[in-house]
């Protein structure tokens, strides 16, 4: 458990950034944002041209906005929710830039082990889309080589009836708080019991 699980969260003083995954867009996550703004988080979205861009590449520029936002004044801490691939690009920029003011990670349907359906398609895409190459769920593959975070605490909400990534493939190495909802991959986004759970795990560092 890292300091600030035992500090708590100070809602107001606190901003939630959140990113997409692969072949989505900024406005899918409009709504989830809105229910974090009522329950009141400060929020910021963060989006990225995801087709032909390496995770590398995407990582380096959020790290960068994590590493502005720590030095406002204003901000307290730091929490990533972030969807799919965005896990990945969130998990790397972690490793990349220590982030002094980190308060809590939210994984949505998170690829952590890699995804089959990248794994089926690499050989047709995964030239002309560096992402689909680097996850796959093959143990050289990008995502499988980097390291899981520490010192954060992680909560993933996975979905049932995901059909790009397997339940078991949402998981990481490291503790964390685990829960699956009854939807698909990108319908978690949608979903005010997620929303909720969410907002929960911010405040408490528990789903429940």
């Amino acid at each position: 458990m890292n300091a600030f699980a035992s500090a708590g969260s100070h809602v107001g003083r606190d901003i939630v950034v959140l990113t997409h995954g692969f072949m989505a867009h900024r406005l899918l996550l409009n709504r989830l944002s809105r229910r974090l703004r009522r329950a009141g988080w400060q929020t910021r979205v963060w989006g990225y041209e995801s087709l032909r861009t390496s995770v590398t590449q995407h990582a380096e520029r959020f790290a960068d906005l994590l590493t502005e936002l720590s030095a406002n004044e204003k901000i307290d801490h730091i929490h990533l929710v972030t969807h799919s691939m965005g896990c990945i690009i969130g998990r790397m920029a972690l490793s990349l830039t220590p982030q002094p003011k980190l308060g809590r990670f939210v994984m949505l349907t998170p690829p952590n082990r890699g995804s089959f359906v990248a794994t089926k398609t690499v050989g047709m895409f995964g030239r002309l889309f560096p992402p689909v190459a680097e996850l796959t769920t093959t143990p050289d593959s990008l995502v499988n080589k980097l390291a899981d975070p520490t010192g954060v605490d992680v909560g993933i909400i996975a979905a049932a009836k995901d059909a790009l990534v397997d339940l078991d493939s949402t998981r990481l190495g490291t503790p964390h708080e685990h829960i699956t909802l009854p939807c698909l991959h990108s319908a978690v986004l949608f979903r005010k019991d997620a929303a909720d759970l969410v907002d929960a795990f911010l405040k408490t560092g528990r789903f429940k």
